[in-house]
């Protein structure tokens, strides 16, 4: 990796470079997560801004909105028209000093901009680009379109609720997952790239497709019993969509109860007031093996409204029994582990007090923190372009 201009902070990642030409979900996520790692991401915008800008309210820009915001720390901004010839310059210039060129454009528009892989390895032989796409461009699929709605789709996620129940209407689960699932996988390709760059001295292309990825990643349990050819059970793994799979309702909450053995949960029962559940009348009574565990989860349901939640808390701490309470949406900032070490409130130029999540991840000889906000439209501009002796070219 080459030297590059002074970094703020000593993440693993410090050092290198990431030209980043990313907008929406997917992109955005993976390059915050490297800019959390320590990398100089410098994001490529149009001169109107990433899309995502106007997405919800902001206090007072109309292109700092939420989404915006949620995935756009720790890099700098660099406003250029790539439909024109200075700003592309611009950008030939800055891909010269850097370790890794990412986006997630379609395979056409960035080819017509000249920033195909070809054009910019004769730019940057030992650059690490990475193409995120919809789709393998070895199947039927290739050069589609792709939204997270699209890719929930065609992996099975919309069906997945009706694993559970199957009368659930068939829909995307409530959060933009392949996104940033894919996000996630670009990251991973990105590190393994730079990886074998350090090793050898070599670039490559990288493509990260959304739907062989997310796919992956969300049917690795549930293929279950259809691992095997012919298959040797059902789809889906059993423990996971179980309907018992569920928090309990606590006095004044939820709370969710994992009990590794048969003794740990006759203690829940018994904290809960119900004592020798396992040799009572009401569950050995049962005939059958489904009868008893509907049992067993009714006795559940009624012990856990027995307390409060923060009780529950404290009582399965003293009796080391797996629980955790269940927070709603909305309960997550008073949770007392998140609002220690998850959030933090910061000030957005601008904009005025904001909620940011910290990056998670620890490392004890090269922490990970949040070095710069998520910044205006081109704000770093004339900064980056002096770095790169391309101040010219950008005008």
């Amino acid at each position: 990796m080459t030297a590059k201009a002074k970094t703020e902070a000593a993440g693993p990642l410090a050092g290198v470079r990431i030209v980043d030409l990313t907008q929406f979900v997917l992109g955005p996520y993976a390059t915050q997560t490297m800019g959390d790692l320590g990398a100089d991401v410098i994001k490529v915008e149009e001169p109107s801004g990433d899309r995502q800008r106007r997405s919800g309210k902001a206090p007072h820009s109309p292109t700092m909105g939420p989404m915006f915001v949620a995935f756009n720390r720790n890099k700098r901004s660099v406003a250029l028209d790539l439909k024109e010839e200075p700003g592309r310059a611009a950008l030939r210039e800055l891909i010269k000093t850097a370790d890794v060129f990412i986006h997630n454009m379609r395979p056409d528009s960035v080819a017509r901009l000249g920033f195909a892989y070809a054009e910019v390895a004769k730019i940057k032989p030992d650059i690490v680009y990475v193409e995120a796409m919809g789709y393998d461009p070895a199947g039927p699929y290739a050069g589609r379109q792709a939204f997270d709605d699209l890719i929930q789709a065609a992996s099975g996620a919309c069906g997945m609720n009706a694993l559970v129940e199957p009368d659930a209407t068939f829909r995307p689960l409530p959060t933009i997952i392949a996104d940033k699932t894919s996000g996630l996988f670009a990251v991973i390709a990105t590190l393994s790239a730079l990886r074998h760059h350090d090793r050898t001295g070599e670039g490559q292309y990288v493509c990260v497709p959304m739907l062989e990825c997310f796919t992956g990643f969300l049917m690795a349990e549930h293929l279950y019993g259809e691992t095997y050819i012919p298959p040797t059970g059902h789809f889906g793994h059993t423990t996971t969509i179980t309907p018992y799979r569920r928090p309990l309702k606590t006095k004044d909450g939820h709370l969710s109860v994992a009990p590794a053995d048969r003794t740990q949960s006759a203690r829940f029962m018994a904290l809960g007031g119900i004592p020798d559940a396992y040799e009572s009348e009401r569950f050995t009574s049962k005939a059958s093996g489904a009868e008893r565990v509907a049992e067993y989860h009714a006795m559940m349901d009624e012990a856990a409204a027995r307390h409060t939640t923060v009780e529950w808390m404290a009582l399965c701490a003293e009796h080391h029994i797996p629980a955790m309470r269940a927070n709603t949406p909305e309960e997550i900032f008073d949770d007392p582990q998140l609002k220690e070490t998850l959030f933090e409130t910061r000030e957005l130029e601008g904009e005025g007090p904001y909620r940011a999540m910290k990056p998670g991840l620890r490392f004890s000889k090269s922490p990970v923190s949040i070095r710069r906000d998520p910044p205006p439209i081109g704000r770093h501009t004339d900064e980056i372009m002096a770095e790169v002796g391309a101040l010219k070219a950008a005008e």
